[in-house]
This record gives structure tokens, C-alpha cells and sequence, in this order.
């Protein structure tokens, strides 16, 4: 070897790969967390536009079937696929029957939202007397009705206690409260318009108590009817 050639000196690259290395892993880390992330809101902003809303009951106008601190699930797809933020829906599936417990955007103030019973569907001629409603004339004994009195919500007054007959125009829906006494509801802003219905509700799956914030556990997962 000529002696003015002198071997040059090896250069260990393991510390550099390691770092670069390192950093290409927390990079690609903050990009799986980052597209999770992304994926879970996505997921969850479309399960809560079409497909199930959790709510919470503040009134105690649907009781017995419903107490003040319920929280509920109501199913978006019940009735159609709708379109977020927008009047327009994608497909029917159908409408709400008598009976069932719907929520929807209040008539009087679209920031708000009401749970209450269908009564009557398009079409169908509806009439209180003292109490008692009549659907194309004839009785409706609904099993789900509770009378508390008391000083209710119109108390003495129409159309609480005597209404109609008004028949349900096309396209709405006549509601009322479980608890007839002190619900504010058709009877006295109208009906509700089928396009603003946001779903069935259709279990409890949590409940606070009044005061001590106890859970009431007897009330968890109770389908709601």
C-alpha cells in the first residue's frame, strides 16, 4: 500500500438508520391515530345522521312510559333515509303508525326537539270528549294513556280536555303526550309535519334519577312502546 494511502476511517450508520427509522415510525404512528381518528368521526357523524340519535328526556310529559332523566336511542332509519341538514330524503321506508313513540322538530321553534305518541295519521278524523279520544268515531283506548290532573297544561279550558273533530291533513301527524294532563302538544300548536320526523325511539338505555343522580337501574334497556 502506498504510504500516503492511509485506510480511510469506517462510518457506522446503525445510529442515523435508527433515528430515521424512529421518526418514519412516529410519523407513520400519527398517521394511523390520524386516520382513526378521521374514520371514528365519520363513522359516528353517519350513525348519528342516519342511523341511531341518542336523546334525553327533561319533561315528564310522556310519562309513565318515559321519566324525567331517560336516555334514549331513537332509530333514523325507521322511516326513510334523510338527508342531514337539508329537506330532502333518499327512500321511504314508510310512516309512523298510530301508536308509535316518534321524535321530531318541534313546529313552534325548529331548534328544538319533542317526543311524543302518534295518535292520528293522515287522513284519520280525530275527537276528544272529556277526556276520551275518538279516531274515525270510535274509541281509542290506549293503554298507554295516564291522567294525573291536577293543574295540567290547560286546565278547564279546550281543547285539553275536548277537541275536534279536525281530520289530519295529508303529509302531517296528530301527537300528544302520555301524560294527557300536562303535555302541551296537537291539541294545542297543531300537527306535526311527517318531513320533520326525526325517528322511533325505541329504548332507554340510561336513567338518572331526580335528585341524588342515582342510576335507576330498573329502567335500563326497557324497549320503549
Amino acid at each position: 500500500m502506498h504510504p500516503s494511502m492511509e485506510p480511510l476511517p469506517s462510518i457506522s450508520t446503525e445510529p442515523e438508520l435508527a433515528r430515521v427509522t424512529e421518526a418514519r415510525t412516529t410519523k407513520s404512528l400519527l398517521r394511523e391515530y390520524g386516520e382513526a381518528l378521521a374514520i371514528a368521526l365519520v363513522l359516528a357523524f353517519l350513525i348519528r345522521s342516519f342511523g341511531v340519535q341518542a336523546f334525553k328526556i327533561p319533561s315528564g310529559s310522556m310519562l309513565p312510559t318515559l321519566e324525567v332523566g331517560d336516555h334514549i336511542l331513537v332509530n333514523k332509519l325507521a322511516y326513510g333515509i334523510h338527508v342531514p341538514f337539508v329537506d330532502a330524503a333518499f327512500f321511504t321506508f314508510g310512516a309512523p303508525r298510530r301508536g308509535e313513540v316518534v321524535v321530531f322538530v318541534y313546529p313552534l321553534d325548529a331548534e328544538k326537539d319533542y317526543i311524543k305518541r302518534v295518535v292520528g295519521v293522515p287522513g284519520d278524523i280525530v275527537l276528544i270528549r272529556n277526556k276520551h279520544v275518538y279516531i274515525n268515531g270510535t274509541l281509542w283506548n290506549d293503554p298507554a294513556a295516564y291522567f294525573a290532573d291536577g293543574e295540567g297544561v290547560g286546565q278547564g279550558n279546550q281543547p285539553r280536555d275536548n277537541y275536534g273533530p279536525t281530520e289530519v291533513p295529508d303529509g302531517h301527524l296528530f301527537v300528544m303526550g302520555d301524560n294527557r294532563d300536562h303535555s302541551y302538544d296537537s291539541r294545542f300548536w297543531g300537527f306535526v309535519d311527517l318531513k320533520n320526523v326525526k325517528g322511533k325511539a325505541f329504548l332507554v338505555y340510561w336513567s338518572w334519577g331526580n335528585k341524588e343522580r342515582w342510576v335507576r337501574w330498573e329502567r335500563l334497556g326497557r324497549i320503549i312502546r
